[in-house]
């Protein structure tokens, strides 16, 4: 288990996240966790890609990305995404990411982050002013 706070971001299962027999699609659990870790940025420690852009001349790409499908979500889910930091590096982040429907566990993900220059996209050191709230 993590040290750091654990995020939640709730999103709904729309048509367009499915094939035709309802099940959502596996790739659009892909894009929930990418919606998830976005907000987790943007809400948790006030650092929009933008931003990111902007004042540091950096973004997050994914360099790996575990995932385990457990069980479906359906159309019209209600569904929790979760992303919590597992281990800092040098110019990376990994988190632990998990799809919810209530309770019940649907899918985990351990995904890489690192940290690239805008110009180039060539791996850096993690911003200061966010490793420092990473690392309480």
């Amino acid at each position: 288990m993590s040290k750091h706070k654990i995020f939640n971001w709730p999103v709904r299962v729309y048509f367009q996240d499915t094939d035709a027999g309802g099940v959502v699609y596996h790739a659009s659990y892909v894009n929930f966790m990418e919606r998830a870790r976005t907000e987790w940025l943007r809400n948790e420690y006030g650092y929009s890609n933008a931003a990111l852009m902007k004042e540091f001349g950096v973004v997050f790409v994914v360099r790996t990305m575990r995932l385990d499908y457990l069980r479906p979500a359906l159309l019209d889910d209600m569904l929790d995404i979760t992303a919590s930091i597992k281990e800092l590096g040098r110019s990376g982040v990994k988190l632990l990411q998990t799809v919810r429907r209530g309770e019940e566990l649907l899918t985990e993900a351990e995904v890489h982050l690192v940290c690239v220059s805008v110009e180039g996209f060539k791996p850096v050191r993690l911003p200061e002013a966010l490793r420092s709230k990473w690392n309480v």
